[in-house]
């Protein structure tokens, strides 16, 4: 035999042997697993949950009074569901905002009843207003001058107009044998650096603040150019969804909500149907012109009234309970509809996982802990307070205790879709580990684990300090082509059978991972960050 062969052989003997260490290392409780799959599919309270938090307290704008009265029910509903240490945890955030009113017509050449929705953090008009519209086109500064001493008392529509397609393609996205093959080949790329806003004001900054001094009564725009990609790994896969326009309207970004800039650097704006935007601007190439009426009413809070708040609640551990699984999603949403899908979805199911778990009488040896996460629509900065303020500081990476006793943080923000695996972050150290976890839930359709470091929602940030942290991956649903920051985000989106499907997963997970002689294998620890400008 040759050395070169012998070497061979034994590679293969090593790799099979730390495959088996691996196996046996893993002590799963398939009576526990089979407890909470009955549970959670069987005696669910998801919809409920669902139900409460996105009908009767959407939307939830991060600072307002709205997103206050959720987060009070949020703490009642987790202490009569029997979580324990319930509690909120309140950081700096800046002006809170919130829609009072908002009304538009075309009203000339005819009356066109306008769908639209108000951009977050932006002032209100002077009561009701009817005002010539122009179109605007600015590509650089110096197009700025073109329109100076012309906009006054305007409403002004800001983009050239889109194309609508017919619909042709995939409006919902399940994930069929060979997407799931396709995301598990995904490679990994290489480490990412945090983003950074560009150091002084953007384009569209000058462009707020020259609408701003020529007095202009609102801007109008219809949205993005593209389908929408949200968070999770998705956007190099190879493309499935359509976006739906047809009524949908896709919210452009927010205003401002710092305490200097907020409600003082943009006008009253709006994104409208691109429908209804694309007939106003055709209008106008003809020389006839549209007026619009426009009522507008927003009201900002106070930083000292209306603070960023994370809602936690816990299922107590055993002999490892100071060492903590975390599960979380995001509370807050944008202002177009109500955020079921985006995210009260996530919301939901890490909810109803750890009521899944006090159901059956579970007694995880780490401490299983659900937050939910204010202001991840502004950046991630409820969990990025809440690593701050527990964890590590990203700007030098000194970490504090609790880094070292959180085992494992799990994230579920991609829409109402059915979990189809789990996207482990470059992570490759967990793989048998997971490829164990998920062989009891094969039969509801768990079949993948993607390598790829996947970046968009709350995970980010702990991922960021060196914890091992994790989405899911889902069905998209209609979540891309639909609901995702759009005025369609409603409970009728959200599909039943698949929140039933993805809490058991989540519990079951979680409960793995509560119950390992060892915390999961990390990464290195990130070098440190620069401050963002």
């Amino acid at each position: 035999m040759t050395h070169r062969r012998l070497f061979a052989m034994l590679v293969v003997c090593a790799v099979a042997v730390v495959g088996l260490y691996a196996q046996a290392g893993e002590k799963l409780d398939y009576q526990m697993l089979t407890k909470i799959r009955d549970e959670g599919l069987n005696r669910s309270q998801a919809m409920e949950i669902e139900s409460w938090m996105a009908d009767v307290y959407g939307p939830r704008i991060t600072g307002s009074p709205g997103y206050k009265q959720a987060a009070d029910w949020a703490v009642k509903k987790m202490t009569e569901l029997g979580f324990s240490n319930v509690h909120i945890e309140k950081w700096p955030f800046g002006k809170g905002w919130q829609l009072k009113k908002f009304y538009a017509q075309m009203t000339d050449p005819q009356v066109m009843p306008i769908i639209g929705t108000v951009r977050a953090w932006t002032p209100g008009t002077n009561g009701a207003v009817v005002a010539d519209v122009v179109h605007v086109v600015i590509s650089s500064e110096a197009d700025l001058e073109k329109y100076r001493g012309k906009l006054a008392g305007k409403v002004v529509l800001t983009q050239p107009p889109r194309e609508v397609k017919m619909l042709e393609g995939r409006v919902a996205w399940r994930m069929d044998d060979a997407l799931l093959k396709e995301a598990e080949a995904m490679p990994i790329p290489p480490a990412r650096g945090a983003a950074r806003r560009p150091a002084g004001p953007t384009l569209q900054d000058k462009i707020n603040q020259f609408f701003v001094a020529e007095k202009v009564v609102a801007a109008i725009d219809r949205g993005s150019d593209v389908s929408i990609v949200a968070a999770g790994g998705m956007e190099n896969m190879t493309p499935m969804t359509q976006r739906t326009d047809g009524g949908t309207v896709f919210v452009g970004g927010p205003g401002p909500h710092d305490t200097v800039n907020a409600g003082k650097t943009m006008v009253p704006s709006v994104t409208v149907a691109v429908e209804q935007y694309n007939r106003m601007v055709r209008i106008l190439e003809k020389n006839v012109p549209v007026k619009m009426e426009v009522n507008i009413e927003t009201q900002f809070f106070d930083e000292t009234d209306m603070n960023g708040m994370n809602i936690v609640g816990e299922l107590p551990g055993s002999d490892l309970a100071s060492e903590v699984v975390l599960l979380g999603g995001h509370f807050d949403t944008e202002p177009g509809a109500t955020g079921a899908t985006d995210d009260a979805a996530g919301s939901t199911v890490m909810m109803e996982a750890v009521r899944i778990l006090k159901a059956v009488g579970a007694k995880p040896r780490r401490t299983i802990r659900v937050a939910l996460w204010d202001a991840e629509e502004s950046g991630l900065l409820g969990s990025k307070a809440y690593v701050r303020d527990h964890l590590a500081d990203v700007a030098t990476m000194k970490v504090k205790p609790d880094h070292e006793k959180l085992a494992a943080y799990y994230n579920v923000d991609n829409g109402s879709g059915r979990i189809r695996g789990i996207w482990m972050q470059g992570n490759q150290a967990v793989r048998p580990i997971f490829q164990q976890w998920i062989e009891p839930l094969r039969d509801l359709g768990v079949t993948t684990l993607a390598g790829r470091a996947v970046s968009g929602s709350d995970y980010v940030s702990f991922d960021d300090v060196g914890i091992p942290a994790f989405q899911f991956i889902q069905d998209r649903l209609e979540y891309n082509s639909r609901t995702h920051h759009s005025n369609m985000d409603y409970v009728d989106h959200v599909q039943r059978d698949d929140m039933l499907q993805m809490a058991v997963v989540v519990a079951s997970v979680a409960y793995d991972t509560a119950m390992r002689d060892e915390k999961l294998p990390r990464k290195l620890l990130p070098a440190p960050q620069a401050p963002a400008r």
